[in-house]
């Protein structure tokens, strides 16, 4: 009698997800600079900002001074500086085409002129919805520096990036350790953090301080609502691995459209610290207040959370489940309650990603999407499913991402990162951190 074939035993192996996800990432990122070459204009409104600063006078702001935009169909908008300098015209989404910005030099004030070589005509390119503007004012007082000079500066830009980015990152390698799911919707789960921080701070009018705690406190919420609705189900179904990855990319493209439907693909910025003044640091580089305080603020939540981790009754049995799922619920542990938690303090974590970012990046429906690639760099790098990993990772991405400027153009900076990930992947499939499995 031939006895049955025993079952198949399923395992997840990070090292060879962590490796498919890369190429899938590179492929995903190499096809994005691809479409950035072929330019449409936003839909909605746009708006034409920009600061006047006399540099004759220590960049003092230039106030009364009339700008004009000048559209492709003959239309002309006008403003006017206020007493801090700054200006902001706005071009109705129905009045599409190029812009010509005007300074009219009639406007400026007695000693002061457009520097030498600059032009009061400027037109501008480009896709975004809020476009800024450069007029100089009075003597070029600026010094020219060497590639070496902006070191510092770009170090100190990837460090704030990278503890920014980690926030992100966690979450996403803490629900992937406790259920396995590489979750292609948390990119939106950022995005609702940032969104929720703006309509705090703008519609209600609460305090930038206030506005942040209530977007955490909000995404925590639509993180449980998402594992009870929609998650927990599809567990007690016995629905596999491969088939809810797709649905998060489903959830992912509902949730985007979502926010560019209700926000008319605008990019908006908070009410307050949008461009606080910056304050030398030994002659190195600059800071300002607000990076001061995004810098402790996620850092001693990275800390929070890795103690809570190793210390806590709650940290262990989710380091239980993590490890395996079965034996945790065989020795008593609630593997369901683990796995809630995890979700409400991974799209916590999201939340207070997307309301840093928006600070810096403003708040657009696609703000998530953008980082999304970064922060499965980061994890994949650093280690599926491991906590200090995803952190070390999001380091390393943060910091090759702003010094690869120095090498490549800008606009290929995330694509960089990506060719990081797979060079890592390469040498080191699990990542950094990841525990290498036996395959087959």
């Amino acid at each position: 009698m031939t006895p049955p074939r025993a079952r198949r035993r399923v395992r997840r192996h990070p090292a060879r997800l962590s490796l498919l996800l890369g190429v899938v990432m590179l492929s995903i990122a190499l096809l994005g600079v691809v479409a950035v070459g072929a330019p449409t204009y936003a839909a909605g409104d746009r708006t034409v900002q920009g600061t006047l600063r006399n540099s004759a006078d220590n960049n003092a702001p230039v106030a009364g001074v009339k700008i004009n935009v000048q559209t492709s169909t003959g239309k002309t908008y006008t403003g006017a500086s206020n007493d801090q300098g700054r200006f902001a015209i706005t071009v109705p989404g129905s009045d599409s085409g190029t812009l010509a910005v005007i300074l009219d030099t009639k406007t400026l004030p007695d000693a002061v002129q457009i520097r030498d070589g600059a032009s009061n005509t400027l037109r501008p390119t480009g896709t975004l919805s809020t476009i800024t503007v450069n007029f100089p004012l009075g003597p070029d007082t600026r010094q020219v520096s060497t590639v070496w000079d902006q070191v510092p500066q770009l170090l100190y830009n990837g460090l704030l990036f990278g503890l920014v980015l980690s926030l992100g990152a966690l979450g996403l390698s803490m629900v992937f350790g406790t259920t396995g799911l590489s979750n292609f919707s948390h990119g939106e789960l950022v995005t609702f953090g940032a969104f929720a921080t703006y309509l705090g701070n703008r519609v209600v009018g609460l305090p930038i301080a206030v506005a942040v705690a209530v977007a955490v406190a909000l995404s925590a919420l639509f993180g449980f609502l998402n594992e009870k609705g929609l998650w927990s189900p599809l567990r007690r179904r016995g629905t596999g691995l491969i088939a809810m990855m797709i649905v998060s990319i489903g959830l992912q493209f509902l949730l985007r459209n979502v926010y560019q439907y209700f926000s008319g693909g605008r990019a908006l910025t908070y009410r307050e610290y949008v461009t606080p003044a910056g304050r030398d640091a030994f002659g190195l580089f600059t800071y300002t207040n607000r990076d001061v305080v995004i810098i402790s603020i996620s850092g001693l939540a990275l800390v929070a959370v890795t103690l809570a981790l190793q210390y806590t009754r709650l940290g262990r049995a989710t380091r239980a489940v993590s490890d395996n799922p079965a034996l945790a619920s065989a020795t008593g542990i609630n593997v369901g309650r683990v796995i809630t938690t995890v979700w409400i303090a991974g799209t916590a974590l999201a939340g207070l990603s997307g309301a840093f970012l928006g600070f810096s990046q403003s708040v657009t429906y696609q703000l998530g999407a953008q980082v999304l690639l970064l922060v499965f760099a980061a994890t994949c790098v650093g280690g599926l499913g491991s906590v200090w990993g995803a952190m070390i990772g999001s380091i390393i991405i943060g910091l090759f991402v702003e010094t690869s400027t120095l090498v490549i153009p800008s606009e290929l900076k995330f694509a960089g990162a990506m060719v990081l990930l797979v060079l890592v992947l390469l040498v080191r499939p699990q990542g950094l951190l990841g525990r290498a499995e036996r395959i087959g």
